[in-house]
């Protein structure tokens, strides 16, 4: 961590036109609504090896995305940074993201994945569905107080 306030990347991802696979967005787009001071905000339908840069001029990255099974209304882990066994465009992993930022940048980045859950997502509409969009305010309210607070280590592997 640096002296001072942490730097705070949110990386939302996924894609807002296969129903509830666009939430990791939809956060990043509330979050970024909110001015949330201190945290950087981008989105994008998936995650990229160029990624990597990005994480590793930040002392705290959370990767954000919808959960198709898993804890309700959502899970929050602290994740660490594992070689992808293969790569290709449709399949980089958060910690293979962070992998890449401490090989090639020598970042030392704590990570954290943020997973929502998700109910539909078998259709081509931009659209949440109802208990998605509940999920989706209570990891928002999450993500503000965390950020307010700057207490992470408190939250790992928690709900």
């Amino acid at each position: 961590m640096s002296s001072g306030c942490p730097k705070i990347l949110f990386i939302g991802y996924g894609n807002p036109g296969r129903l509830d696979d666009g939430l990791g967005p939809a956060l990043a787009a509330k979050i970024e609504a909110a001015s949330l001071e201190g945290l950087t905000i981008e989105a994008d339908y998936q995650l990229v090896v160029e990624d990597a840069f990005d994480v590793s001029k930040h002392d705290i990255v959370i990767f954000g995305d919808a959960a198709v099974n898993g804890k309700e209304p959502f899970f929050f882990k602290e994740i660490r940074s594992r070689s992808p066994i293969s790569l290709s465009s449709h399949s980089v992993s958060p910690e293979a993201v962070l992998f890449f930022a401490q090989k090639m940048f020598h970042a030392r980045t704590r990570a954290y994945v943020l997973g929502i859950r998700g109910y539909e997502f078998n259709g081509y509409e931009e659209r949440l569905s109802e208990g998605a969009v509940e999920n989706l305010e209570k990891a928002y309210q999450f993500i503000a107080g965390l950020v307010k607070s700057d207490n992470f280590s408190k939250y790992v592997d928690c709900v």
